[in-house]
């Protein structure tokens, strides 16, 4: 059996054996440079792409360090979405299984869009460890439900998210109740200047671990793009999406519109199709997710909600309907698929509107192969279509005929002594009839000097 190179950390038996179990062997780099840090106590900040390692690479030091013979919060885990939130419970119970009876770790999963009651009866034990949406902490401790004032660590993750969805104020609620002496780790794949106050505030000389992929995305992923060429959008993403007899497929769109319309047309075409975007119910929304984990479906069709940070397993194939307005989206959608070594396909339905965007991911660094799909039979092309971007072969010079010839003369700068000359004015029109008539003139009057003098 290979050694497990987490032994180092001198972690916990029980976290060992949950990692052995999950044949979690090495640590990834982020792991190895923030897992002292954090168990010593310092304040982190993680700069990272998902599927980094970040999750173990605060919850085993958290875990390490936590005293399971005190029955009161102890920790705060925060996620932007409830999708996210229950992802890194779910991380969280499979190291936790493990803990022994005689110092089982006690943990909560608090989530909006769930019985408010019923969560606060869950609450008459307090757990060791919250981890949950930031709003749904918010208002259980508003209701001294929840007593996160004995919290001496608070984890933010996927705060950039958190800031563009409007959560830090919430956040900052939670903060301001928790321990004096508060220790706060910070996870983002960017850190906006607009999140830099409230980090500010909280943080003391952190220590910020960024982490560079070598790879914009994963060299397991091949980026395809495939013309829609006038042709009906939502007919053509169902005949793609028919086509690949996926394992599993994420179709994302960037709107819930979008995501409806798409996924009315797909069931219409009779394929197993479930959906994901923030104008579901939240009950709708974790039936879905349970649904999506149980293998119920063959494709999903999603807004960018299900981009961050959501690990779900097995997915071959994605299709973007259309691309997102925030390009870095489009990294976190494809990230999707070619985890842990896999190969995945991403296929992006192009149209002449998206030229700008292309342009924009070629320049990040992804690299684009060209696809027509006609008839149900794909054709790999040798150059992209027209209208898409990429290297195209240089235009074939013609035979130079008379007429270009003239122009060329005609824009030719002629060099007289390192000026250029002036171009002659413009001739008026009718300039030949009017020489012709002086030049008669000219020689009606010379007829008459011939006269007189002979």
């Amino acid at each position: 059996m290979k050694s497990n190179n987490f032994k180092r950390f001198d972690l916990k038996p029980y976290l060992i054996e949950s990692l052995d179990e999950q044949n979690i062997l090495m640590p990834t780099e982020i792991q190895e440079r923030l897992i002292p840090a954090i168990y010593n106590g310092h304040d982190v900040i993680g700069q990272s792409q998902t599927g980094t390692g970040k999750t173990l690479a605060f919850l085993l030091p958290l875990l390490n360090r936590l005293d399971e013979s005190k029955d009161e919060v102890q920790a705060v885990i925060t996620a932007p979405t409830r999708e996210l939130a229950s992802q890194l419970f779910e991380e969280l119970k499979k190291l936790i299984d493990h803990s022994p009876e005689s110092a089982s770790v006690k943990a909560k999963l608090l989530v909006g869009g769930t019985d408010k009651q019923r969560a606060m009866d869950g609450l008459k034990q307090q757990p060791q460890i919250v981890v949950g949406t930031p709003g749904r902490i918010a208002d259980l401790m508003n209701e001294n439900a929840l007593n996160v004032y004995t919290g001496t660590v608070l984890i933010v993750d996927e705060a950039d998210q958190m800031l563009d969805m409007g959560f830090i104020e919430d956040v900052d609620k939670v903060a301001s109740r928790m321990a004096a002496k508060l220790q706060m780790l910070v996870f983002s794949a960017t850190i906006p200047e607009k999140l830099k106050p409230f980090l500010n505030k909280y943080m003391d000389n952190p220590r910020h671990v960024q982490v560079e992929p070598k790879h914009v995305t994963a060299t397991t992923i091949e980026h395809r793009i495939v013309a829609l060429r006038h042709r009906d959008k939502l007919s053509f993403v169902a005949e793609l999406a028919e086509s690949f007899n996926p394992y599993f497929a994420i179709v994302f769109t960037s709107t819930k519109e979008e995501a409806d319309e798409v996924t009315n047309a797909m069931i219409s075409a009779g394929l197993n199709v479930g959906r994901l975007h923030g104008g579901l119910q939240p009950r709708e929304r974790k039936q879905v997710m349970r649904q999506v984990n149980d293998l119920k479906f063959q494709y999903l069709v999603a807004t960018d909600l299900a981009a961050r940070g959501i690990d779900i397993k097995g997915v071959s194939h994605i299709i973007n309907y259309s691309l997102p307005n925030d390009l870095d989206f489009y990294i976190h959608r494809v990230g999707r698929t070619g985890r842990a070594g896999a190969e995945g396909i991403a296929y992006t339905i192009y149209d002449l509107a998206d030229q700008q965007a292309v342009e924009k991911l070629i320049g990040k660094g992804i690299t684009f192969t060209y696809y027509d799909f006609k008839k149900g039979e794909w054709t790999k092309l040798d150059k992209p279509p027209l209208g898409v971007p990429g290297k195209r072969a240089p235009k074939r010079k013609g035979p130079e005929t008379e007429t270009s010839q003239k122009r060329k003369e005609k824009k030719t700068v002629v060099n007289t002594g390192g000026k250029a000359k002036a171009k002659p004015k413009k001739v008026k029109p009718a300039y030949k009839k009017k020489a012709r008539f002086k030049k008669e003139k000219e020689d009606q009057r010379q007829r008459r000097i011939s006269k007189k003098k002979k």
